[in-house]
């Protein structure tokens, strides 16, 4: 049976009638035995370059890095003063524990539980993150400075470039060579800062602590990237300030910090110290410094550890009158330097980029 349209006539041929716009027309297809051929593909064109502006860092970024510039060159001379009448690791342990309260009552009473609420795996890495940070880091530059002045201390702090950058590089991100040469220079410049302390008398131990310090708060710093971490920053920086405090509560207590411990000895400077420690230099610059490592390159982030030297010693000439040398502005002036440096290399494509990770 045919169809009804096949039944009737064939149409005659007529005068053309106008063409219709061509349209595209598929390339034949041709059948050879047990292969089917089809139309070549066009050859790959090559990439174009990428010539969309490159991001820039934002006016926060900048704000946050004074920030963290100034208040943590602060307090060295704070911790130096706490530890004059309070032991290291256990006023480290209030600094931390009291800081980390007042955030999480903060977000408590702003959001709810639900400012607080994370995942076990997110909670895990906060929690090892702070204690990297702030017993590793920090703990044991109090430790530290128990004999090791606080100028000098902060001059030894600023290794924390140099390991964030050998830590950047086993983590498959090349530096560039302004890059490390930036570091270089920083380097020269502290040595310069450090050589007239570094002639006094210091006591080994307590070098080899804070260099030890230097390097676990870069690991923290580099694992901060790495891992998962509660996406509000400043629930992240409470669990981490809480779980530095408590690691530094349990080791102060395992050293035997609380014998003897008299509260009613301790000097209202340190109980001053104190306060500013955990208002300024937690609250404040720790969440400011928590902010960064996720907005920003860490080798940027990282050029904090050279102008807290110079902040340092520009305090102890205001506080304690210590003399200005021609090393130490000829030092200071290196640093500068050095900084400029790290910062102009961040700035350029690829490393503005890379802080939007």
């Amino acid at each position: 049976m045919t169809s009804p349209a096949s039944s009737q006539p064939a149409p005659t041929p007529t005068t053309a009638t106008p063409t219709t716009p061509a349209t595209p027309v598929a390339a034949p297809v041709t059948i050879t035995k047990g292969t089917l051929a089809t139309p070549a593909s066009p050859a790959p064109q090559p990439p174009q370059a990428d010539t969309r502006p490159a991001p820039r860092l934002g006016g926060a970024v900048w704000l946050a890095l004074a920030v963290v510039y100034v208040v943590w060159g602060s307090t060295y001379l704070a911790i130096r003063i706490a530890v004059e009448t309070m032991p290291s690791f256990l006023s480290a342990a209030a600094r931390f524990l009291t800081a980390g309260l007042l955030l999480a009552g903060y977000l408590l009473v702003r959001r709810g539980p639900a400012g607080l609420r994370v995942s076990p795996r997110r909670l895990a890495s906060a929690a090892l993150v702070g204690v990297l940070l702030l017993t590793g880091g920090n703990g044991l530059v109090v430790l530290g400075e128990t004999s090791v002045p606080s100028g000098l201390a902060a001059l030894l702090v600023a290794a924390v470039p140099l390991w964030m950058v050998v830590l950047t590089a086993f983590g498959g991100e090349r530096p560039k060579r302004a890059e490390l040469a930036g570091v270089l220079l920083g380097l020269v410049g502290l040595g310069v800062l450090s050589a007239p302390a570094i002639g006094g008398s210091v006591r080994p131990l307590g070098v080899v602590l804070i260099i030890c310090a230097t390097l676990l708060w870069a690991v923290g710093s580099f694992a901060s990237k790495k891992v998962p971490m509660p996406t509000d920053v400043l629930a992240a920086s409470a669990y981490q300030m809480l779980a530095g405090g408590l690691c530094n509560l349990l080791i102060g207590l395992v050293r035997g910090e609380q014998r003897g411990l008299d509260l009613a000895a301790v000097s209202g400077r340190s109980w001053l110290a104190l306060v500013y420690l955990v208002l300024f230099g937690s609250l404040l610059a720790f969440t400011a410094y928590a902010w960064l490592l996720r907005a920003a390159p860490l080798t940027l982030v990282a050029t904090y550890a050279y102008v807290n030297p110079v902040v340092a010693v520009l305090l102890g000439w205001l506080v304690l009158a210590e003399p200005l040398t021609g090393p130490t502005l000829a030092g200071g002036a290196i640093v500068v330097a050095g900084v400029c440096l790290v910062v102009s290399v961040s700035r350029r494509p690829g490393r503005a980029a890379s802080a939007r990770r």
